[in-house]
């Protein structure tokens, strides 16, 4: 399992690079004068995990579990695969943090990282991260299934490379085909409880590629100026703030049908597509309301693009804890 991008508050659900507090006073890359005690380290290497991208990323795992089972799915398979997505997506975020260390020591909200704060050496990040991602796969093809194991290393070898490596510093798409590593939590979630995929997951695995774009652009217009010092071509950097609120607008319209696909393919009861309609209504009158925003003013204080950022990851959880209860409420 891994992210979706560069997601989320102060790091997805943040998905790659949240946004992170830029209080502190010191410069880039200053390490911690004098007070590197355990606690830093083991808070340094938490952090290296971006433990908030976890919690939104198994958010959208275990919902589709119960989906699957029809019900409440085993404890023990639950635990398994929470564990080893747990392990999963942080070695992932791991992997991201050591690649990205030149870049986020440059930027406001990502110097505080362990990497630019050398609480953590490059090596030893690295090593962790190795650790993670063995002991995900271990735990998910022991106390699992081979297919789901396989997945999560899918994921994150496509984060990794595809995303971290290639394509987030040469291409305006890159959060688009980047975040496809951040889709895999759905396929995950099925194939723990049913051992194969279906279209089912396929159209949630959807839902979060098409969320992607909108969530992520919204926190890259509030910090585009940190990617444009460091030369990473997101979206908002090299369009202006009405062109980026116009392809957010589409990518919402695009979100919400494909989510009340789910309805007719996975013959849901009434309980999802009542909330895909109030929140996917819901979700599209924020996007317009940006979108009106940004044709008046490229200022971001007139945009306010942090408010479409956090309805994102409102409407992400409510529509996968839909997810989970619809098979629990059939009437």
């Amino acid at each position: 399992m891994t992210y979706v991008g560069e997601h989320a508050s102060s790091e997805p659900f943040v998905g790659g690079d949240g946004a992170e507090s830029s209080t502190d006073p010191r410069p880039a890359g200053e390490e911690l004068p004098g007070r590197k005690t355990w606690k830093d380290v083991v808070a340094a290497y938490v952090g290296l995990t971006k433990p908030r991208v976890i919690e939104l990323l198994l958010l959208t795992t275990v919902p589709v579990m119960f989906f699957a089972a029809r019900g409440v799915p085993e404890l023990g398979l639950v635990v398994a695969t929470v564990i080893g997505g747990t392990f999963s997506a942080g070695s992932a975020s791991v992997f991201n943090c050591v690649y990205d260390r030149d870049i986020d020591e440059q930027m406001r909200r990502t110097r505080r990282r362990a990497l630019p704060r050398h609480i953590v050496s490059p090596r030893a990040a690295l090593v962790f991260g190795v650790v993670l991602g063995v002991l995900s796969t271990v735990v998910l093809y022991a106390f699992v299934n081979p297919l789901s194991a396989l997945l999560s290393v899918a994921a994150n070898a496509f984060y990794v490379f595809g995303y971290t490596m290639l394509l987030k510093r040469r291409t305006t798409q890159n959060i688009v085909w980047g975040g496809i590593a951040g889709c895999f939590p759905a396929l995950i979630g099925w194939t723990a409880v049913t051992g194969e995929l279906a279209w089912t997951p396929v159209v949630l695995f959807l839902v979060v590629f098409f969320w992607t774009p909108p969530h992520t652009w919204a926190l890259a217009l509030r910090y585009r100026e940190d990617y444009r010092n460091v030369d990473v071509p997101m979206l908002p950097v090299v369009a202006s703030a009405a062109e980026v609120g116009r392809q957010i607008v589409i990518y919402s319209w695009v979100m919400v049908a494909t989510s009340l696909a789910l309805w007719p393919i996975a013959d849901t009861g009434p309980v999802y597509p009542i909330a895909a309609v109030l929140l996917g209504a819901a979700f599209l009158v924020e996007a317009h309301r940006m979108w009106a925003r940004s044709r008046r003013s490229e200022e971001l204080s007139v945009i306010s693009p942090m408010r479409l950022f956090h309805s994102s990851n409102l409407y992400l959880s409510l529509l996968f804890v839909a997810v989970a209860l619809d098979p629990l409420l059939r009437f």
